[in-house]
């Protein structure tokens, strides 16, 4: 059966991707409060947290000058630019 379930016959994994172009990863600039370093940060140097509330909401990487970690606080603007931009996400859920 050389025939897939979408009717394309005998296509090539170079055929299939002729024509594409790299896509440009992500960068988000970023700055620490302990040695002042301004860097920019893929998103995959990066973690979000997702609380119930506005103060357990949270972003945080690790200074690639000093090597401090650093917490900062996610707004809701934020949390829509980062998990757009494919950070890895964790949704924290409330204690009882």
């Amino acid at each position: 059966m050389s025939e897939s379930a979408s009717g394309v016959q005998g296509m090539s994994v170079a055929s299939a991707f002729a024509g594409m172009r790299s896509v440009t990863p992500v960068v988000f600039k970023a700055g620490c409060p302990d040695c002042r370093g301004s860097f920019e940060l893929t998103a995959s140097a990066l973690r979000l947290a997702i609380g119930a509330t506005s103060r357990t909401t949270f972003y945080s990487f690790t200074c690639p000058d000093c090597g401090a970690s650093v917490r900062k606080p996610a707004g809701e603007r934020i949390v829509e630019l980062l998990t757009g931009g494919g950070v890895s996400t964790l949704r924290l859920h409330p204690t009882l």
